[in-house]
């Protein structure tokens, strides 16, 4: 099942490019999840039909409780850390063995089409990360892998938008930033353009995923090389704090982020992440507003 949260209401994709406003009395997705779950949209009944095209999507949670970063989960992406690491001279550095991750505000959350803005005080060094989300369904606290698939809402795209200059800060060990502050600036997170249903997927999960940044293709590589599985993921973060409805994971990015060439995101930029059997999730990126861009 494929789900919208749109200016109409929630609504399900009947068919490629229509969808059905459903008779529900939430906003969107996150509240239905906080409240019957997602099981209430497969029988809710039917008020209107619209095009795709005719009405305005947005994010499908539009304001998780919390947004849980997954680093370094893709074995392409960890290999090139290790290289730039290498080239630095820090032959030290090992990867960790088990998932490291960050919490990020979930205010930073902004829907497919609309703008990423530069923030005036990090605009230079702005980086894109196409990312697989996974919206937890129901409450989890120290769940197994077994148990984990069963928490799951769907899987929607995310773009994994970063200010380098300030985590940048935070890895040399400025006390004032952290890395979850280097990710959630306002519209740092768009997320969409739907909620894909986990009976939708077979497991292990294997979609291809594609990050294009005006037409060229910056990242493509495959959920099959996970380093750390979904279900994985959600046992262990669920170890360290309960995972609630609506709650986001972004599952980890693929090698090309555009901080290993310098390729930084510029105004008038239009970033696409494409996952397959999902969609195409497709933001402008804006100045700073005033035009500043004062360096962090």
């Amino acid at each position: 099942m494929r789900l919208y949260s749109t200016a109409l209401g929630i609504a399900r994709e009947e068919s490629p490019g229509e969808l059905s406003v459903l008779d529900l009395p939430f906003a969107d997705l996150g509240a239905l999840l906080r409240g019957p779950g997602v099981d209430a949209a497969r029988a809710a009944a039917v008020v209107r039909r619209v095009a795709l095209g005719e009405v305005r999507v947005h994010a499908p949670v539009p304001r998780p409780g919390k947004i849980l970063i997954v680093g370094l989960n893709y074995r392409s992406h960890a290999e090139e850390a290790l290289e730039m690491f290498a080239a630095m001279g820090r032959s030290d550095v090992i990867l960790p063995a088990e998932p490291n991750f960050q919490l990020v505000a979930g205010s930073a959350v902004t829907a497919p089409g609309d703008d990423i803005r530069l923030p005036a005080v990090a605009a230079d060094r702005v980086d894109y990360e196409g990312e697989v989300a996974v919206v937890i369904g129901r409450s989890a606290s120290a769940v197994s892998a077994a148990e984990a698939a069963s928490h799951i809402a769907g899987l929607t795209i995310a773009n994994d938008v970063s200010a380098r200059d300030i985590q940048q800060r935070a890895m040399s060990g400025d006390p004032t930033v952290s890395l979850g502050v280097a990710k959630s600036f306002d519209t740092f997170k768009p997320l969409g353009p739907c909620l894909v249903t986990p009976d939708e997927f077979t497991a292990p999960l294997d979609l291809r995923l594609r990050t294009l940044v005006n037409g060229d293709i910056r990242q493509d590589d495959r959920t099959s090389s996970f380093i750390h599985g979904v279900t994985e993921l959600i046992s262990y973060l669920s170890r360290y704090q309960t995972l609630e409805p609506g709650d986001v994971i972004l599952t980890g990015t693929p090698r090309g982020a555009g901080v290993f060439s310098g390729r930084h995101l510029r105004p008038g930029d239009v970033v696409e992440v494409e996952v397959e059997h999902i969609g195409t999730l497709r933001n402008r990126v804006r100045a700073a507003p005033g035009g500043a861009s004062a360096g962090a």
